[in-house]
């Protein structure tokens, strides 16, 4: 008998090694351009609204001394566009940040020649349709490499109605053994865009109160009579989308151009591209690039408080925080321990929650062990809390743009949790026992000692609930952190005391003791059932690792989580032999699939946007402003995938058609700042608001400070509000 049960374990063994091999091999693909391209095309990355890809053009091989040509390929979806150098109104430059070997240096993008996109009464300069950005590369005399591995880190700003910032890393290996000329037409296509230098062509500059005016003579013939643009590589000088008057006199050109009236800048000497207008449709014309000395005086710059403010400046709301009063730190301290209460109703904490029940079970009517067990999970919140407290103090200290919640901002710690609870539901639900995975003498540490055990549970309490942000915590954190130290460790750690108090005040309640059920059989299926909501969590932490390394990152990470569920399994039926073929199993795809757990999402496509979803555009700081500027009243939905809190919120009141209705009717502008990865931008605009954690939302008005509505939102409370922006 026991010889027929070996012979179906090795064939139980077998399949297991039959299945993962092919998902093993698939998973080579969850890492793409790992190992780069050989070629002169590298690895291509979807982007939201774009594609690109990395190409090479070296005519007379990869050799040192010579000079070989990259170049960004940029796809852009149809009505979106990209930035020139000069991105004109608004906008921001494409920026290229190569890693190539010691001695190789990359020069600067070749820009094609841009086209205006008019915006009411702005316009930018940039780029739609497909675009290739070459840049040259020299190699030094003394270089030698069979390969020239090269990065590209691109960034890049793309904007419709709405802007979005997208990035991609992208990967390339060139071989020394041939010329690379299979993109020879893109790259010539490239270079017959780019302005071009005419020995002919002269240009004049003059600057009065009217405006920059410009008079250039030798442009191509067949540009007379016809209408141009004028692109300047200097910024902020100009109105771009403001009316301006160009005419001909002959083979002379003429035009004067309005100034900017919150331009900050003056030149001396300035260069620019002139070209033809087109329409709209195919690659810009290509134009010719002049420069000249500016004759006469600029105009004075107006003054600051010339300047409409859109919203009040980020700096004094934080500076208004950074001097409080003993009455605001005794607000701080009350609201940290209410809203430490209050977290324990989040659903973050709900998981965790489920381990103090079967706790309390475990200990029966035994009073002394649930007061002693009280006390230490306590002392684990507190503690955990104080600990994090610190590390953000010390990280913000050091010019770190971190807010609360930001140690799941990291996709490894996100992984590591979800490791966690995989590993915490299984060992519920019965798969097996702490004391199979460990000698004799550690197995019966957990009831050895129950109260290091209580602790732990209190730091693991604290991991999952930190993100959360619960009714009053908003502020206290805001404050906190502009705090001295010790006086923002105490908010913290009355946050921790707040959130372990209903666990400690029931520890020390003879009488729930006394209403415990008794132990008996049904404690085995309660067990087993509470392995449903660490399994729920983590169901929600790889969603959020979705959101950070993309599908990708999340396959990769079930592969690992089914690797480790085999060992789990086989260590519980003490098949040791199993055991060891799941482990090489786990160690292979950790090797081979694991890096793609933690690497940023850029080339990941994104999912098509909801019809709701589209309602809410992306928030930048400029769009803000832009929007408040035109006086339309602006409400930001400060998120982030980690926050269960804020998907909540989402589902049940930013979604309802109610609100979305009454946003449209009365004007108002949604925009989304998504903080699921670090972002300074975001980090800023939350200590503006007295802020450092997530949920926030908040309705600005031109004229009017800005409304910070409650954590926990309702449907009645945001409409209130958008109906107040009316008035």
């Amino acid at each position: 008998m026991q010889w027929a049960i070996r012979r179906a374990m090795r064939a139980l063994a077998a399949g297991l090694l039959a299945a993962l091999l092919p998902l093993w091999a698939a998973a080579q693909g969850l890492l793409p351009g790992l190992t780069g391209t050989a070629g002169g095309a590298g690895e291509r990355a979807r982007t939201e609204h774009a594609q690109v890809q990395l190409l090479a053009h070296a005519p007379q091989g990869v050799a040192a001394g010579r000079t070989l040509w990259l170049g960004l390929r940029l796809e852009h979806e149809p009505g979106w566009h990209t930035y020139w150098l000069n991105p004109g109104d608004s906008g921001l430059p494409i920026e290229l940040n190569w890693t190539l070997p010691a001695g190789v240096q990359a020069g600067a993008i070749q820009w094609p020649t841009p086209r205006k996109f008019p915006l009411g009464e702005l316009a930018n300069y940039g780029y739609d349709g497909t675009v290739l950005l070459p840049v040259p590369v020299q190699l030094p005399p003394d270089w030698q490499g069979a390969r020239l591995p090269v990065q590209l880190h691109a960034t890049w700003l793309i904007c419709r109605r709405e802007c979005v910032p997208e990035e991609a890393t992208l990967r390339l290996e060139l071989p020394t053994s041939a010329p690379l000329t299979q993109h020879a037409a893109a790259f010539e296509a490239a270079w017959a865009a780019a302005p071009r230098t005419l020995p002919q062509a002269r240009a004049e500059l003059r600057v009065d109160a009217e405006g920059l005016h410009v008079r250039a003579t030798g442009l191509p013939a067949d540009w007379r009579g016809q209408p141009l643009e004028f692109f300047p590589e200097t910024g902020n000088l100009i109105a771009p989308g403001a009316a301006w008057t160009q005419r001909w006199d002959g083979e002379v050109w003429q035009a004067t151009l309005p100034f900017n009236p919150y331009r900050s800048e003056t030149a001396a000497q300035l260069a620019f591209v002139l070209a033809r207008a087109d329409e709209g449709h195919g690659p810009a014309p290509a134009g010719v690039r002049l420069q000249a000395k500016v004759q006469g005086d600029w105009p004075a710059v107006p003054a600051p408080e010339a300047v409409p403010a859109a919203a009040p400046a980020p700096s004094a709301a934080a500076s208004s925080l950074s001097r409080p009063t003993g009455l605001g730190l005794g607000l701080a301290l009350l609201g940290a321990l209410v809203g430490g209460m209050i977290l324990n109703l989040m659903p973050c904490v709900f998981p965790v929650l489920a381990i103090k029940v079967m706790a309390f079970q475990a200990h029966g009517a035994d009073a002394r062990a649930h007061r002693l067990g009280g006390l230490a999970y306590t002392a684990g919140v507190v503690l955990s809390f104080l600990a994090l407290g610190g590390v953000l103090l010390a990280l913000r200290s050091a010019g770190e743009a971190v807010g609360w919640g930001f140690q799941l901002q990291n996709p490894w710690m996100v992984a590591g949790l979800t490791v966690l609870f995989t590993f915490i539901a299984l060992n519920l639900a019965g798969l097996f026992e702490l004391r199979q995975l460990a000698p004799s003498s550690l197995a019966g540490l957990q009831l050895r000692h129950p109260l290091a055990d209580a602790f732990l549970t209190g730091v693991l309490a604290t991991a999952v609930a930190s993100p959360c942000t619960a009714p009053f915590m908003g502020a206290s954190l805001g404050l906190a952190v502009t705090l001295p130290a010790a006086q923002a460790l105490a908010v913290f750690g009355l946050l921790g005391l707040g959130m372990a108090l209903p666990y400690l005040a029931a520890s020390w309640w003879p009488g729930l003791a006394r209403r415990l059920p008794r132990p008996g059989p049904w404690m085995e299926t309660f067990r087993q059932a509470m392995a449903f909501p660490m399994l729920a969590a983590a169901v929600w932490l790889l969603w959020v690792l979705g959101q950070q390394s993309g599908i990708h990152g999340v396959a990769a990470l079930l592969l690992l989580l089914l690797a480790l569920t085999w060992v789990l399994w086989a260590l519980g039926r003490r098949a040791r032999g199993l055991a060891a073929l799941g482990l090489l199993a786990l160690l292979a795809l950790g090797w081979s699939v694991g890096p793609a757990v933690v690497r940023e999402a850029a080339a990941a496509a994104a999912p098509e946007p909801s019809r709701v979803d589209a309602v809410w555009a992306p928030w930048t700081p400029q769009r803000q402003a832009e929007l408040l500027a035109a006086g339309r009243p602006v409400f930001v939905d400060f998120t982030a995938a980690w926050c269960v809190t804020c998907q909540v919120n989402k589902a049940a009141v930013l979604h309802d058609a109610r609100v979305l209705r009454a946003a449209e009717e009365a004007g108002i502008a949604l925009l989304r700042a998504d903080w699921t990865r670090r972002d300074p931008a975001i980090t800023e605009a939350l200590a503006a608001l007295g802020r450092s954690g997530v949920p926030v939302y908040v309705l600005h008005v031109p004229g009017r400070a800005p409304q910070v509505l409650t954590e926990v939102l309702s449907v009645g409370e945001v409409l209130a509000a958008f109906d107040g922006a009316r008035r």
